[in-house]
């Protein structure tokens, strides 16, 4: 999703989630499981209308553990005691309701096809208080179809619009209000992976899999942010949840406003849309490597006083070719003794780029493009922490490419299209554990994309480079 200048419903499941400094780590890449802790007795926290199904037990337990983490940690970030949902919760079989079952006034809830496909937190309304409705249908199709512990995702989500529900942020934006809600779910599920949850935990295999659920979850690329009802673009919902999950709900409470910075963008003309913001296979390559070279020797020359000698960029067909009289290892990947960046032209880059578009391609060899950087910063490129330098700056490249701040006199070398940076984060989760693609450190694909985020956010302060 690329141009050169020239002188935002799963939809089912994104219903799901609709409104009416200090990383952490979890090693390794780790089998799945399903996120919840065996041998624990279930909750007795109240749901109306919940049955002896396992998705309503998933879901009260989830609610358990959500009151304990909000109740601990709502005052240390707002100074005020946790105010339980005084409306309680609901759970509704859309096809098979009972009326008599359920109180005359549920908050917001109009009637079962209100909840159809979705699951929402009603504000405090005047009686009643407020309150969280789900269809429970739709949460057994996700837990079967995405693992037992997104069930308890939603509900996280949900319970976030419950925390501003008693202390809103600064903003009146849908997209503000959304994200800020995934930031609340990530930092529960950060608490849930330091094992501090009664009833789940986390390993990388879920956390991943969390991820992956993001993209469905996005607004469709090319959405406005500014659109009633806007949730975010894959990036900007999976930073979110990241950001949570590194640096706990007091960074959910005070980076949530108008100021922040949102990737999701409209498209700017037909063109844009009909193409989907994708540049052809062939200029893919030409614009990624004018805006490699240029943001590398602009950043050499303003951040690190060096200059920057740019690497030879080579597609290969067949064998991988040979670097310093070794054959290479992989399909993409930087060769220092002859200073050139090899990639596959038969099956690794025309697969990435039909699969998911071309700023995964542009992702790739921009990880290669900063291997190139440590290594004429006389820093080390091969190895667990070169990679993870990598990526960061991998992610610093792209915040600035999508700041329009790539410029040769004056003027962006290209433009970047709406759900790019999304593609970022798909090809890091669908390729990046490859050990053809990058090199196999036990760095699993949420630690990926977490790296490509801080640099995307923090720039090479945040990337290991001596700034």
């Amino acid at each position: 999703m690329l141009k050169p200048v020239i002188r935002r419903t799963v939809m089912a499941l994104a219903a799901a989630l609709v409104l009416t400094g200090c990383a952490q780590v979890i090693e390794g890449t780790g089998t799945t499981s399903d996120g919840v802790r065996p041998n624990v007795a279930p909750s007795n926290l109240q749901i109306v209308g919940a049955t002896d199904l396992d998705i309503d037990t998933l879901s009260r337990n989830a609610l358990a553990d959500l009151n304990t983490y909000w109740e601990d940690v709502f005052p240390e970030v707002y100074g005020s005691p946790f105010e339980p949902l005084a409306g309680g919760y609901f759970s509704v079989d859309p096809d098979n309701f009972h009326e008599e079952n359920y109180p005359e006034d549920i908050g917001c809830f109009d009637g079962p096809a209100d909840v159809e496909n979705n699951a929402f937190y009603c504000f405090p309304q005047p009686e009643g208080g407020d309150n969280i409705v789900y269809d429970r249908t739709l949460l057994e199709g996700l837990a079967a179809e995405y693992g037992r512990f997104i069930p308890a995702l939603v509900m996280a989500h949900e319970f976030g619009h419950a925390i501003q529900g008693r202390e809103a942020p600064d903003s009146r934006l849908s997209i503000v209000f959304e994200t800020q809600a995934d930031c609340f779910a990530g930092a529960w599920t950060g608490w849930v992976g330091d094992d501090q949850a009664e009833h789940f935990y986390i390993r990388p295999a879920e956390l991943d899999d969390i991820l992956r659920g993001y993209l469905l979850l996005r607004d469709a690329p090319g959405s406005g942010p500014m659109d009633d009802g806007a949730h975010g673009s894959y990036f900007d919902r999976v930073s979110a949840f990241q950001e949570g999950f590194d640096d706990g709900a007091a960074a959910c409470k005070d980076n949530y406003d108008d100021n922040r910075l949102f990737t999701q963008q409209a498209f700017n003309d037909q063109t844009d849309f009909d193409s989907g913001g994708n540049a052809s296979y062939t200029d893919t390559f030409t614009i990624s490597e004018d805006t490699l070279e240029v943001f590398w020797e602009n950043q050499f020359g303003a951040v690190f006083s060096a200059d920057f000698e740019p690497p030879t960029l080579a597609g290969f067909e067949g064998e991988r070719p040979e670097c310093d009289g070794a054959r290479q290892r992989r399909d993409v990947t930087f060769c220092e003794a002859e200073n050139r960046v090899d990639y596959d032209n038969q099956n690794l880059m025309p697969a990435v780029h039909a699969d998911i578009g071309d700023f995964a391609v542009s992702t790739l060899l921009a990880i290669q493009y900063a291997q190139a950087a440590r290594g004429q910063l006389g820093l080390d490129y091969r190895g667990k922490a070169a990679l993870r330098s990598s990526i960061c700056l991998s992610g610093w490249y792209a915040s600035q490419f999508f700041l329009s701040n790539i410029t040769r006199d004056g003027q962006p070398v290209a433009t970047i299209s709406p759900g790019d940076v999304d593609e970022s984060i798909q090809v890091l989760l669908e390729y990046g554990e490859q050990g053809s693609v990058l090199p196999d450190v036990g760095l699993s694909g949420f630690q990926l994309v977490d790296l490509f985020r801080q640099g995307f956010v923090r720039g090479p302060s945040a990337c290991d480079v001596g700034v």
